[in-house]
């Protein structure tokens, strides 16, 4: 799926450029149109890529919380690629699909645990413009997960705020991957139906 970027796709060219799309083809399937964004400037696409692998080993707060609070964080902010990507990573890492598929509308749904509602509006709260981050939050999400998770919580979600901003004001949209591997679409929080 290609979607027309705010600054146009380079091509990925070079070694390093064979083994990204290489790596890419075998982990997603495809190479995503954001990599020819990114490559523009190698410096911040290696320092992404870092970011993100290191992130991906922190392991003091449940994976399938992160999950859902990085999808609150885009679809708050509307950064369709995060959304799409995020459901994708939750179908390959065999977290709740049905939890996935419902973050765009959680506040309707009923299949959240009060603990997963709190992190997804503690999600919400700290995308916010300002941050709506209240005490009470914190301290009811500081109780639950003890401070080595909310500490991890926390930076998750603004790592989540640093992609899905990045990629919304880049024009960088969804590449299609839930859909490449015949995942149903996510639920519209504006009309309860789907996101295309």
């Amino acid at each position: 799926m290609t979607s027309t970027t705010r600054i146009p796709r380079a091509e990925i060219t070079g070694l390093y450029g064979w083994m990204v799309k290489r790596f890419s083809k075998k982990m997603l399937g495809q190479v995503p149109d954001q990599l020819g964004v990114y490559w523009h400037n190698l410096p911040v696409l290696k320092g992404t890529f870092a970011i993100s692998g290191k992130a991906r080993k922190w392991g003091a707060c449940d994976l399938g919380l992160k999950s859902i609070a990085h999808m609150a964080v885009a679809s708050h902010v509307g950064c369709t690629w995060c959304l799409d990507f995020g459901y994708f990573q939750a179908y390959n890492e065999n977290l709740d699909m049905e939890k996935a598929r419902e973050v765009p509308r959680w506040r309707e749904s009923d299949v959240f645990t009060p603990l997963e509602r709190d992190v997804l509006a503690y999600a919400e709260a700290m995308t916010s413009t300002p941050p709506e981050v209240t005490d009470g939050m914190s301290a009811r999400l500081l109780e639950e997960l003890g401070p080595a998770a909310m500490v991890e919580l926390t930076a998750f979600i603004s790592l989540a705020n640093f992609f899905a901003r990045t990629n919304v004001a880049l024009g960088v949209e969804s590449d299609g991957f839930a859909a490449a591997c015949g995942l149903a679409p996510l639920a519209d929080p504006a009309n309860r139906s789907t996101v295309a």
